[in-house]
């Protein structure tokens, strides 16, 4: 805590004070969040799209012969782990889609910074007469797999299950002699070496219909993550499978399947994300505007951060384009888009290595004072049945800059109050994202009640001021020209724009002390 004599400088230098790194802060109050900030005056939101890596693809396809010599597909999992950052993708090699799913296998790359990649020689599979490859290992050996997610848990008491990895495989249904895609799980003590969770085995790329754990249904997995002690597995399914409330047909909709353990699945899903009106031409989905394997999920422990394919459909596979959307939940069930149909990552153009579709791995990071998204590429100008493709992306932005808060009509003041806030018995502290600050007056910034009143010592003429810019800026107050929020009772966040303020608000953060 900073302690100067003159309170004139106190107040100067303590509210230009960076606010020490932090991955998560216990609750995020985002500007694209109308649940975490719902009362607003003279404020709009801009969003503000992330720049693609000149470098990109960072992680390329293998040279002929590899195990990924046919395609490097993000359809995995990027996190930071022991100092480094870890990423399991599905390597594709020349036999893919001639064997079902049996030339799809998963690989592993590593890097110390995020940008530059290595693929590692693990020594642990055999692949066309020897083991010097990346792959990992599973038992049983024969696991393959068109998507997967990996999940670390620091707290898992077994330490042979710390990775937790839900696995998209094929099945055929016994009752309707149907192939659909289901999800089974693996476990890891050093996410290089995997077994799974349940007796199964795989036969020609596929599980038999009683290893099966999830519901009897076409399932495709799009993104894991544990919320209020339970997992929560969403993707994408489509009529028959699921329905809209009122019996309609549904398109590729998004859903979500809960369990306590990953192993014992619930039997009804949630309906939990539709893009716009789109429901999906009725025997011709793929035609249609639609959301595609909604949502891969950055947990941001009060709010979830979502990104999506934005399918736009059309009658032959050159015409068929994916971006990437981003929606965000309060709940863990219910997702929506901060602006409808908003673009985050836009598809390459011709010649481009990620032309025609991108496709979304559960791969977030903070570097400082930037935000890393890692993606892939899915080539929609060829058929299915493709050359060599895809890779692994990143685009960057500031850290959290998704979007900002600014005054709409420029003569005049602007107000926005938070959700309220349960700090803790120890005591919590504010920090903000911030910029322009410094053009016009700064924001000013006050505690209120759950009735709308102020709060004596953080209100008024003790309202902190917003000075300086910053992604991570304490937010200090002057009565006591310290960070420490003395409350403990409920309390609500007011940040009020002067009628001359150019100030740009992305976030506020509450870190419980």
């Amino acid at each position: 805590m900073i302690r100067l004599l003159l309170f004139a400088i106190v107040f100067v230098l303590t509210t230009a004070v960076q606010a020490e790194d932090s991955t998560e802060y216990d609750v995020s109050l985002f500007a694209f969040d109308e649940h975490s900030i719902p009362w607003k005056s003279n404020l709009k939101l801009t969003m503000t799209p992330p720049k693609k890596h000149p470098d990109n693809p960072l992680i390329p396809i293998g040279k002929k012969g590899a195990c990924d010599a046919g395609g490097v597909q993000f359809y995995g999992s990027m996190i930071e782990h022991e100092g480094k950052y870890k990423l399991w993708y599905v390597a594709l090699d020349d036999t893919v889609f001639k064997r079902a799913y049996q030339g799809l296998r998963v690989a592993y790359a590593e890097s110390d910074d995020g940008i530059h990649w290595t693929k590692p020689n693990l020594g642990l599979v055999e692949y066309r007469g020897n083991t010097n490859n990346n792959l990992v290992a599973f038992d049983p050996p024969e696991a393959c797999t068109i998507h997967m997610i990996v999940l670390h848990e620091a707290d898992e008491p077994d330490p042979t299950r710390r990775f937790k990895m839900m696995m998209n495989v094929q099945t055929r249904l016994a009752a309707r002699k149907k192939n659909v895609a289901t999800s089974v799980a693996f476990f890891s003590a050093d996410g290089l070496r995997w077994r799974a969770a349940t007796k199964m085995e795989f036969e020609n790329g596929q599980i038999k219909d009683e290893y099966r754990t999830l519901p009897p249904v076409h399932f495709e997995q799009g993104g894991l993550f544990r919320w209020k002690g339970m997992y929560h597995l969403a993707g994408q399914q489509i009529t028959p499978w699921v329905y809209q409330a009122d019996g309609k047909v549904a398109g590729r909709v998004m859903t979500t399947y809960r369990s306590p353990d990953l192993i014992h699945w619930q039997e009804s899903p949630a309906f939990g994300f539709m893009r716009g009106t789109a429901i999906g031409i009725p025997g011709k989905p793929a035609e249609d505007e639609e959301a595609h394997l909604p949502s891969s999920v950055w947990h941001r422990n009060n709010v979830l951060l979502g990104v999506y394919g934005i399918w736009r459909g059309a009658a032959e596979w050159k015409d068929r384009i994916i971006d990437l959307g981003l929606n965000i939940s309060n709940d863990g069930i219910h997702f929506r888009e901060p602006i409808r149909d908003y673009v985050l990552i836009k598809a390459g153009q011709v010649g481009e290595w990620d032309v025609g579709g991108l496709l979304q791995g559960q791969g977030f990071a903070h570097v400082g004072d930037e935000t890393y998204i890692y993606y892939g590429a899915w080539d929609l100008t060829v058929a299915p049945k493709f050359p060599p493709r895809g890779g692994v992306g990143l685009v960057t932005m500031r850290r959290d800059g998704f979007g900002y808060l600014s005054r709409i009509d420029e003569s005049a003041a602007a107000v926005f109050d938070t959700m309220t806030i349960h700090p803790q018995q120890n005591g919590v502290r504010l920090i903000a994202n911030i910029d322009q600050a410094n053009i016009g007056s700064p924001p000013r910034v006050e505690l209120i009640d759950n009735r709308g009143k102020s709060i004596a010592g953080y209100s008024g003429k003790n309202a902190a001021r917003l000075t300086h810019n910053g992604t991570r800026q304490a937010i200090i107050w002057p009565a006591t020209n310290s960070d420490d929020i003395a409350v403990t009772e409920p309390f609500s966040i007011r940040v009020t724009f002067a009628n001359d303020s150019s100030a740009h608000i992305y976030a506020l953060y509450v870190d419980q002390q």
